[in-house]
């Protein structure tokens, strides 16, 4: 659920009118219903279709008392399909600070494949995460060496593996991929023997990545480039 008529209300206060408006109120109201809570978005956690509406209806009437009102389009009630729970629902998805939570393939201790009800980047972080790295136009840095690039990139792609890799990073990994092909692009600019030749970039960045594996964050993440 999210909240609308917060925009104007500088962070603190609005996390002040939060606490009182709806932490306290559903402590007192629905002991039993755990919940997170980051600013004017949150999470709530309920056994039933029938107890979700109900703590949703209940919510909304609490915020109107507040001059407050959930927002209507990202308000919703969502199944946590998985390897037990088989049924259907409209929803079956939600996305809360940047991970996206679905059903997951996943392996147990026992080398089992299940479906779990899990996080990972959501597709709008994804593309953001493209997106900056578009921004660096590391193609236009021809004058800089790897090493300049890794010092550039380094600290934004840590933050990145530190928040968006602890949970599915295989999703994470297919963003960061792509920094390879932005580093080849750099190679064949930098590079006048490699500008016609796909082959030896791909060669020479997996040269540099045998030889330096921890030059970049990503490489040291696995994520280093082939020559093949």
């Amino acid at each position: 659920m999210e909240v609308r008529k917060l925009s104007a209300i500088s962070p603190l206060l609005a996390n002040l009118l939060m606490h009182y408006a709806f932490d306290l109120w559903m402590a007192r109201t629905f002991p039993g219903v755990p919940f997170e809570r980051y600013c004017d978005d949150a999470v709530v956690h309920c056994t039933s279709k029938r107890q979700a509406e109900v703590v949703r209806d209940g919510i909304a009437e609490r915020l109107k008392e507040c001059g407050l009102e959930l927002h209507p389009a990202k308000t919703r009630v969502v199944y946590c399909r998985d390897t037990r729970r088989r049924g259907s629902h409209e929803h079956v998805a939600f996305t809360f600070l940047g991970y996206e939570f679905r059903a997951r393939r996943a392996r147990d201790k026992q080398g089992q494949h299940f479906d779990g009800f899990n996080p990972g980047i959501s597709p709008v972080a994804s593309k953001a995460v493209r997106q900056t790295m578009r921004s660096w136009h590391l193609k236009q840095c021809s004058n800089k060496t790897l090493g300049d690039l890794a010092q550039l990139v380094n600290p934004i792609v840590r933050g990145w593996f530190n928040y968006y890799g602890r949970y599915y990073k295989t999703e994470l990994n297919r963003s960061l991929w792509l920094l390879n092909e932005h580093l080849a692009r750099w190679a064949r600019q930098k590079y006048k023997r490699l500008r016609t030749h796909p082959r030896r970039v791909r060669a020479f960045l997996a040269r540099v990545a045998t030889r330096e594996p921890r030059l970049f964050v990503h490489w040291q993440q696995g994520l280093r480039p082939t020559a093949g």
